[in-house]
């Protein structure tokens, strides 16, 4: 075993997945989460794939006392940060909600983690951090301009992280930024359960497929593209997960803290690959093929 890692968010659809990587390659991880968008199922099933008793904590990453308590009990040595809010629109509409969840809360996770003396830290940013794009593909040099709430809350805690490293905490981080997880683990038992109504492509057409919506509405047909619809760069939940584990190694092997993109197209992954040896190994097809086997096989996602 490789010691245990505090994994915020360890419930929802990249934390899940994430997890499952984390015990392939021989961490442990400890689950902290609110379930305010995640299913305790999620981690159940992780039990099953993995035949390992994964720790599950309820709670806010708002709660410096819980985060340092996790921390502490369990012997993490290291946190990968996924809790926050994440929705664009929404974002928009409740920004004073966004800020305090994204950056009041990672602020309190990472006072937790100086008072437990624990100084490694992955974040997981956005690619909307760089706002609207000045050249494609976009590398990690491209200017920084988020246009929404949802972007600058994600920016905001990325400077955070900075700032603190270079002060007065011994902090070592990995900052990763992308776009769009698609796709599902191969067993088909993990998955996107978002409640209410998605924020995300693939998950409607998912679900128009299943019966639980009656259609898809499709916004925008004046992009500069074949047939005038939106591109997005769609990178499979299973290579981010392990995008993830090999940054949070790296943190293990380099006394060097970073920020790289991961991605398939819009984003450039290069810096990635230098750095992390990581490369997206799946393609749209089988992003399309393991999202629909995980959601036709769960017609009402993990609500039985």
């Amino acid at each position: 075993m490789r010691g245990s890692v505090l994994v915020t968010g360890g419930a929802g659809y990249i934390g899940s997945h994430t997890c499952l990587a984390l015990i392939k390659a021989g961490w442990n991880p400890v689950v902290l989460d609110n379930f305010s968008n995640s299913n305790v199922e999620a981690v159940a099933r992780l039990t099953e794939l993995t035949g390992s008793d994964i720790t599950i904590l309820e709670g806010d990453i708002r709660d410096t006392l819980t985060c340092a308590k996790a921390l502490r009990d369990y012997n993490c040595k290291s946190v990968i940060h996924f809790a926050g809010l994440k929705a664009v629109g929404e974002s928009q509409s409740n920004a004073l909600e966004y800020y305090d969840v994204n950056v009041i809360g990672s602020h309190r996770l990472i006072e937790a983690m100086r008072d437990v003396g624990v100084d490694r830290l992955i974040f997981s940013s956005s690619a909307t951090v760089y706002g609207m794009p000045e050249k494609l593909p976009l590398d990690e040099s491209h200017s920084l301009a988020p246009v929404n709430p949802y972007g600058q809350t994600k920016l905001v805690v990325e400077n955070m992280i900075s700032d603190i490293a270079k002060s007065s905490m011994d902090l070592r981080y990995g900052i990763l930024r992308y776009f769009n997880p698609v796709g599902a683990d191969v067993s088909g038992m993990i998955g996107e359960d978002p409640r209410g109504t998605p924020n995300n492509l693939m998950p409607i057409i998912a679900q128009v497929g299943v019966g639980r919506r009656e259609a898809l509405s499709i916004f925008g047909d004046d992009y500069q593209t074949v047939d005038g619809t939106g591109v997005r760069d769609y990178i499979h939940v299973s290579d981010l997960a392990e995008a993830h584990v090999r940054a949070l190694s790296r943190l293990f092997q380099s006394q060097d803290s970073y920020i790289v993109n991961l991605g398939t197209g819009l984003a450039d992954p290069g810096h990635a690959e230098r750095l992390l040896g990581w490369k997206a190994k799946h393609g749209l097809e089988a992003l399309c093929r393991d999202h629909w086997n995980c959601q036709s096989a769960n017609p009402s996602g993990y609500e039985f």
